[in-house]
């Protein structure tokens, strides 16, 4: 299979039993699940005024800071993890997805009609989107697509990459370091660098390895490390050697 954007990693023929996705507690996930459940985020995440050439934040390092990544990338917007508090003068701005007492601390101030989506206990205001709820209730399929590879995918407020930058850059990854099919990629740096997404999400799913989420606590079981720190037991792939 050519892929030639990031949502050809998600499509419907790659889905299988395979395990895609670990995260910080040791439960896996397949390919069938994630990719169903990244078409789920993105059909929730248009609801929510997500669409192309806009930009999501996105609060947390789980699997749903992870979804919300993915679905924001089938609808062709651009993801900012960990984005800063005071968002107001930025008019590109169209959706935070954070947990729900970040929202409801009123801590991001946001600009005029942007949307807030929050994951973990259902809200109590109003205003706030159930990122959980809609997961599961949303249809569980995503319309064809065809997305330039200029399209842009990540920014960190000051770097914006695109489809095409981050997949050269992780087939270099995948190429230099040898990943196969089946080995654990754990991630141990913070999403908020989009050359760790790059190495630590989007290598695994090119590679069809598996990416491993952790809160410091991981399985030993693993070949790869996201890290910057030495590894001697495992092979670190260190992200700010990452080129775009």
């Amino acid at each position: 299979m050519t892929v030639a954007t990031v949502d050809d990693l998600l499509a419907r023929d790659r889905r299988d039993e395979r395990t895609v996705l670990i995260d910080a507690t040791g439960r896996s996930f397949d390919a069938h699940w994630f990719c169903t459940t990244s078409w789920k985020a993105g059909n929730f995440l248009r609801h929510a005024g997500v669409r192309e050439g806009v930009t999501v934040g996105v609060v947390g390092e789980g699997p749903l800071a992870l979804f919300a990544f993915l679905g924001t990338t089938l609808l062709e917007g651009r993801t900012r993890f960990g984005p800063p508090t005071d968002l107001a003068d930025d008019d590109e701005f169209r959706a935070l997805v954070a947990p729900v007492d970040d929202l409801e601390s009123d801590r991001y101030d946001l600009p005029r009609g942007a949307q807030r989506v929050g994951y973990g206990d259902a809200p109590a205001e109003p205003g706030i989107h159930h990122f959980d709820a809609g997961l599961w209730s949303e249809n569980p399929s995503f319309p064809p697509l065809s997305i330039d590879p200029d399209t842009e995918i990540l920014t960190d407020g000051n770097r914006t990459v695109s489809h095409g930058d981050v997949l050269a850059a992780a087939r270099t990854i995948v190429q230099e370091y040898g990943i196969g099919a089946g080995d654990r990629v754990v991630v141990h740096e913070s999403l908020t660098d989009p050359r760790v997404v790059t190495a630590g999400v989007i290598a695994p799913l090119l590679a069809n390895s598996v990416i491993v989420l952790t809160d410091g606590n991981v399985d030993p079981r693993y070949e790869f490390a996201v890290s910057s720190s030495p590894d001697s037991d495992r092979t670190p792939i260190d992200p700010t050697t990452v080129s775009f």
